[in-house]
């Protein structure tokens, strides 16, 4: 079921968004050759009880983590591990929600660990980029398929790269994944019409080896083996997302980042109208 999000929903889901934006900020100087990606689960972890928030992806269907951290050839849903350590070079996705009093919101950054290459970078700046695209698409009355549409053709047709079929963006309040279903893929002016009032994710993943695909992998837990998503090449993959509500101004972003580098004209305004 679709919900419409009333003014004092998407209030709530803005504050939500401003703690998790927060955190990414602050992962921007955590993140370094030599940490563990565990070491990214505490800072993150350690932030959301300072300001009021949990990770509310530990404990939904059976996950035990607060993150989502995928290194390198991981798409995504890769667990965070002590024994893997950042190397220079390396890309890192953190996939995270976050819950602020029983408001949620769902984003992932990924950043460069120490210098890296220009192709690296390239990947990084296509998959944002594209994120970007497919969210100026999401205006009342466009469809879903407009979404997926310019994001398959920016990053595949224009670039050469793979956009992930199998694993999509979604609807998210009250629970951190709702209906609809929003593919990274599709046919403009195919699929659900948008509506004012509607919480949607915008999160394409883009492999560098071209290939769209994903391959099963599993990490080898003393409790419980987890099932994550890597290239099936072995190239590097990329993963940013936002949640952002649908407005009769364009679609407002709840989990945009400072600085916002020319981004303002997303800033949602909710908080603003008592």
């Amino acid at each position: 079921m679709i919900t419409i999000k009333s003014k004092r929903e998407l209030q709530g889901m803005q504050k939500s968004g401003r703690v998790l934006a927060a955190m990414f900020e602050g992962l921007r100087d955590v993140i370094k050759p030599g940490i563990s990606t565990w070491e990214i689960e505490e800072f993150a972890q350690d932030f959301m009880k300072k300001h009021g928030g949990r990770l509310s992806e530990q404990g939904f269907e059976g996950y035990k983590y607060g993150t989502c951290i995928s290194v390198n050839d991981e798409i995504a849903h890769a667990i965070p591990r002590k024994d893997k350590i950042l190397k220079e070079g390396d890309l890192v996705s953190v996939d995270v929600t976050c819950n602020v009093d029983d408001y949620e919101t769902d984003s992932c950054t990924t950043y460069g660990v120490g210098e890296i290459s220009a192709e690296d970078q390239k990947l990084m700046d296509v998959t944002k980029k594209a994120m970007y695209m497919g969210i100026d698409q999401a205006v009342v009355g466009n469809r879903i398929g407009d979404i997926g549409s310019v994001i398959q053709n920016y990053v595949e047709d224009e670039n050469g790269y793979g956009d992930v079929r199998e694993l999509v963006g979604h609807g998210i309040q009250p629970s951190i994944h709702e209906d609809p279903e929003v593919p990274h893929w599709g046919k403009a002016g195919h699929g659900l019409r948008l509506r004012e009032g509607m919480t949607i994710t915008v999160e394409p993943m883009v492999e560098a080896g071209g290939d769209w695909r994903i391959e099963q992998k599993t990490v080898s837990d003393p409790n419980d083996d987890w099932v994550y998503y890597a290239t099936p090449d072995g190239s590097k993959a990329a993963q940013f997302e936002h949640t952002f509500a649908i407005t009769p101004d364009g679609p407002k972003i709840l989990t945009l980042q400072k600085p916002y580098d020319g981004y303002e004209k997303y800033l949602p305004h909710f908080l603003d109208e008592d």
